[in-house]
């Protein structure tokens, strides 16, 4: 892995582990991190009450910079995740479900968005 690739890969994992924190100071359950499955990947998946969300994680210089990573591609990848995530826990069929962002900025807040990310269930 070259010296920028693996800088990056190191900011994301600080940039999730900080989310993580941030989730569970919010209530929420980690029941996975770094999840990859069926084709697909969610950064963390939390519950708390009847909510199962699937979060993306974005750290960028500006909260706008995050969202507009919140692309198409990145919306399909995290449904095959939550779809086979789903699949392997047949007990949160009657749970809600949802697509969440969490942006990352320097200095700033975290920004937890629930229902960022519509899921596809086709």
């Amino acid at each position: 892995m070259s010296g920028k690739r693996r800088a990056a890969y190191e900011r994301g994992l600080r940039a999730e582990s900080l989310a993580a924190f941030y989730l569970r100071c919010k209530g929420y359950r980690i029941l996975a991190r770094r999840y990859l499955g069926g084709g697909g990947e969610a950064d963390i998946i939390v519950r708390r009450g009847d909510v199962i969300a699937f979060v993306e994680v974005k750290a960028r210089k500006t909260f706008e910079q995050g969202l507009y990573a919140l692309d198409q591609e990145k919306r399909r990848r995290m449904s095959r995740a939550a779809r086979h995530w789903l699949s392997r826990y047949p007990g949160a069929e009657h749970l809600t479900w949802r697509g969440d962002a969490l942006l990352l900025s320097p200095w700033r807040w975290p920004r937890h968005l629930p229902n960022a990310i519509e899921l596809i269930f086709d």
